[in-house]
C-alpha cells in the first residue's frame, strides 16, 4: 500500500467533521465550551440610570456658578434607591452602582464638595449635565443578542451570559473519546513494571491533547495483546456511545499487533493507513458503526510514545476541534535554520526542535540532537518541530524553515 501524503491524509480525516449536536449547560458550568445558538439579554444592564462614582446626585443647573450650597435630603445605596425625587437646590447623597433619582441630572463627585452639616453640602467646582451616570442600557438591552454562536464561553463571555440573566446555556456537545492502550508490555503508571514491562504513557498526553481542543476522555484502559480482548474493548467505546476511538499501538503489522485485526472483525471500514510522515508511519484511520447507528471513528495511533503525541498534535487535535465546534488553526511560523540539514527522503519529517529567539528577535530552530521516536524527554525539551517536507533538498544554517509550534 503507498504512503498517503500527511495533507491528503488530514483532508480526508476532516472532510465530514462537523460540530455534533447541542446539550444545555448551566452557565456555570459552561466554561470552554462552544455556544450553538445565540444568547439574548433578558433584561437591561444596567437597568436604570445609575451613578459612576460616589458623590452627589443633583441638578447641573444648581451649580452653574460656585461656591453653591445644596440641602441634603437623602442616600441612594446600591440596592436601595431613594425614594423621592431631587429639586431645585437638592442634593442626593450617592455610591456606586446606586439608581440615579429623578430630577437629578448629573453626579458630583464627593471630592468637589464640603461637607456643612448634616443637612447641607458646599459644591466647589461645577459640573456639567449627565456626568458620571451610566444611563440604563449603556451595556446592553432586553432584547440584544449578547454572544453569537460559535464563541467559546471564556471569562467574559461567561460573565456577559450570567449578567444578561441566562442561569443555562445552548452549546455544542464535548466530542467523546474513547482510548484504549494496548500492549502485553504496558502496565500503568504506579505499578511496579515486570523485568520485560514499561510505564503506559501515551494515554496520559493523549487526553490532555483532547481535553484543550475540547473534547472530554474515557481510558478504557491497558489491553493486553489478545484479539478478543482488544474486540471487547472496542465494544466497551461502543457502548459507552464515543464519538472517537483512539487506539494506542498495536496498529503495525507484526504478529503482535492485533489492533487492525480486531477493528476489521468489528466492522471498521478503513479509511487509510501508513502516512508518508516521521514520525508517525503506521497511523490509521476507520470507521466503525457506533451507538445507536452513529458514525464512530477510529484513529489508531503508533505505539512509540513521540510518533503517538506527534500524531496527536496533528491529526487527533484538528479532529477534536471540528467536531467541538471549536476553530482551529495549527501556530506555523518560519524560523531560520540554526545548523546545516540534510536532504530529506520521500516521508515528511517532524524535527524535535528548539526555536528560541537571536540577539535580533528573529526565531532559530535548532534540532535536539536525538531524534528517537521513543524518547520523551526529547519532546518535552522542544517547543516546536521543524516541518522538512518529502525529497526537501540539503538546507544550510541560517535559511528559512517551518516550525510547527508546540507551545
Amino acid at each position: 500500500m503507498a504512503l498517503l501524503a500527511v495533507d491528503e491524509a488530514l483532508a480526508q480525516l476532516l472532510a465530514d467533521a462537523k460540530p455534533l449536536g447541542e446539550e444545555i449547560l448551566p452557565t456555570a458550568r459552561a466554561g470552554g465550551r462552544v455556544l450553538s445558538r445565540p444568547v439574548q439579554a433578558h433584561h437591561s444592564q444596567p437597568p436604570f440610570d445609575a451613578s459612576a462614582m460616589d458623590g452627589y446626585a443633583i441638578r447641573a443647573a444648581d451649580v452653574a456658578s460656585v461656591p453653591a450650597q445644596l440641602k441634603v435630603i437623602g442616600e441612594s445605596a446600591a440596592g436601595h434607591r431613594y425614594a423621592g425625587a431631587v429639586a431645585a437646590g437638592e442634593a442626593v447623597r450617592i455610591f456606586t452602582g446606586a439608581p440615579v433619582p429623578p430630577g437629578a441630572d448629573t453626579v458630583l463627585i464627593q471630592e468637589n464638595t464640603e461637607r456643612l452639616a448634616d443637612s447641607a453640602i458646599n459644591i466647589l467646582q461645577t459640573v456639567a449635565e449627565g456626568r458620571n451616570i451610566r444611563r440604563a442600557g449603556l451595556d446592553f438591552s432586553k432584547g440584544n443578542v449578547v454572544l453569537q454562536p460559535g464563541r467559546i464561553l471564556d471569562p467574559a463571555a461567561l460573565s456577559l451570559a450570567a449578567a444578561a440573566n441566562n442561569a443555562q446555556l445552548h452549546v455544542v456537545r464535548q466530542p467523546k473519546v474513547a482510548i484504549i492502550a494496548t500492549g502485553d508490555e504496558l502496565v500503568a503508571p504506579g505499578a511496579v513494571p515486570g523485568p520485560d514491562q514499561i510505564i503506559s504513557s501515551n494515554n496520559i498526553g493523549v487526553t490532555e491533547i483532547v481535553r484543550i481542543n475540547g473534547g472530554e476522555t474515557r481510558d478504557l484502559g491497558i489491553v493486553d495483546d489478545d484479539i478478543d480482548h482488544i474486540e471487547t474493548a472496542i465494544g466497551a467505546a461502543i457502548e459507552n456511545g464515543a464519538d472517537i476511538l483512539v487506539t494506542l499501538g498495536g496498529a503495525s503489522v507484526g504478529d503482535h499487533d492485533l489492533v487492525h485485526a480486531a477493528l476489521t472483525r468489528r466492522g471498521m471500514k478503513l479509511d487509510f493507513w501508513k502516512i508518508a510522515m516521521r514520525p508517525g508511519k503506521p497511523l490509521m484511520s476507520g470507521r466503525l458503526q457506533g451507538l445507536n447507528g452513529a458514525p464512530l471513528r477510529v484513529l489508531g495511533l503508533p505505539g512509540n510514545p513521540v510518533s503517538s503525541l506527534v500524531c496527536s498534535y496533528l491529526f487527533l487535535a484538528p479532529l477534536v476541534s471540528a467536531l467541538a465546534g471549536r476553530p482551529y488553526q495549527p501556530d506555523i511560523r518560519t524560523a531560520r535554520l540554526g545548523v546545516d540539514m540534510p536532504a530529506n527522503d520521500l516521508r515528511r519529517d517532524h524535527i524535535r526542535a528548539q526555536i528560541i529567539a537571536d540577539e535580533n528577535g528573529e526565531p532559530v530552530a535548532t534540532p535536539l540532537s536525538l531524534q528517537d521516536s521513543s524518547m520523551l524527554s526529547a519532546l518535552a525539551r522542544a517547543n516546536g518541530l521543524i516541518i522538512r517536507e518529502p525529497h526537501a533538498q540539503a538546507a544550510r544554517a541560517g535559511e528559512p524553515c517551518e516550525v510547527f509550534m508546540l507551545r
